[in-house]
């Protein structure tokens, strides 16, 4: 599986720097994806995946490769499988059916809309409200900074209704929803407001039971959140493949930049963080594959330990660089400004840090 991730990699190379500045999907990046058969990942077997259920190892090791590839090819796989899979655990087999072998094929794009303006990690904040009325479901209200919003054929949408929060999933043609761009990141990424003005849907769009949308939520992010982690890593040594290349072949004061200490110092403290993150990353990413819940602690370290990681890795690597380490759009500048959006999303550090310190406390 990490050969065709890299085989994937490799063929869209010449498109990477290109795609990653992008905050609209790159056809040639979708094509080649698609073309790889790797979404299948994403979903069970039964609805044109490759595995029996989806396996939080599996979509760990290929982010991996995919991140250090190319930011924009990470993340429409990672999406294709944090927007879909709340069908796949909480939704009916028509539903299923109907939305997951398009995932699995790339021949739909899928979002996951939570956050609002005043909710982002305070989820039960949310505003956007769901009635009924004639026998319909209504939705009204906005989310903001939603990934794949303007592309996505559909969102799985976390709304509240007097039961509590519950989630719908509304097709992005539904008449009522609309899109709009949000404020451009220092890392290009397909991001969009999404808005619902008396969005009208059968009692069928319904995922799960009403007011139980919690715990198909974090079922979601105990599969997906250490594959940021796996996504980290990759970028990390990314990073410092770029690195340990110039300093090998760089000369100051007549010798390589390799064979001055402090340069030294730099390139093995930063190998020491990928493979420390690497290992915490790999541990959590094979105990989700038998209890993701279970794990969610041990995913969350992982997301946490591997994206400061490779804050720190990345930014000695500019430094051993020098001037090279900060010409626009050169890879390790895409890594640099690549990093520092990792340890916000699907979690911030600080956040995380909060549930890993009352399971610690738990558990002594």
């Amino acid at each position: 599986m990490q050969d065709e991730a890299r085989a994937l990699g490799a063929a869209v190379a010449d498109i990477a720097a290109e795609a990653d500045a992008m905050s609209a999907i790159h056809p040639g990046v979708r094509q080649a994806l698609r073309d790889s058969g790797l979404a299948g990942l994403m979903v069970p077997a039964a609805y044109g995946g490759r595995a029996d259920q989806v396996d939080p190892l599996a979509v760990c090791l290929v982010r991996e490769v995919f991140m250090r590839a190319s930011s924009h090819l990470d993340s429409m796989f990672a999406l294709q499988g944090i927007g879909s899979y709340a069908i796949t655990v909480g939704g009916t087999d028509e539903q299923r059916a109907q939305w997951l072998p398009k995932v699995a094929s790339l021949e739909t794009l899928a979002a996951l809309a939570l956050t609002e303006e005043n909710a982002g990690s305070d989820l039960k904040n949310v505003s956007t409200t769901l009635t009924e009325k004639d026998g319909s479901l209504v939705v009204r209200g906005a989310k903001s900074f939603i990934s794949n919003a303007g592309a996505a054929d559909f969102f799985v949408t976390l709304v509240s209704e007097e039961a509590g929060l519950s989630l719908v999933l509304v097709p992005a043609d539904t008449p009522g929803l609309t899109t709009t761009p949000s404020p451009e990141l220092i890392a290009p990424h397909v991001l969009g407001e999404v808005g619902f003005d008396d969005v009208v849907l059968p009692p069928e769009a319904r995922l799960g039971v009403p007011g139980k949308a919690m715990s198909l939520v974090l079922g979601t992010l105990a599969v997906f959140r250490v594959s940021v982690a796996g996504a980290a890593c990759g970028l990390a040594a990314g990073a410092l493949a770029e690195a340990a290349r110039h300093a090998r072949t760089r000369e100051q004061f007549g010798r390589p930049l390799l064979r001055h200490g402090p340069v030294a110092q730099l390139l093995a403290d930063s190998w020491n963080d990928v493979e420390m993150a690497r290992l915490l990353t790999y541990q959590a990413a094979a105990a989700a594959r038998s209890d993701a819940a279970g794990a969610l602690n041990r995913s969350s370290m992982a997301k946490v330990a591997a994206t400061e990681a490779a804050s720190r890795v990345v930014d000695r690597c500019v430094q051993v660089m020098g001037r090279w380490g900060l010409v626009a759009d050169s890879p390790i500048e895409r890594y640099y400004r690549q990093a520092r959006p990792m340890r916000i999303y699907e979690g911030a550090s600080e956040v995380l840090k909060l549930g890993i310190a009352r399971a610690l406390c738990d558990e002594i």
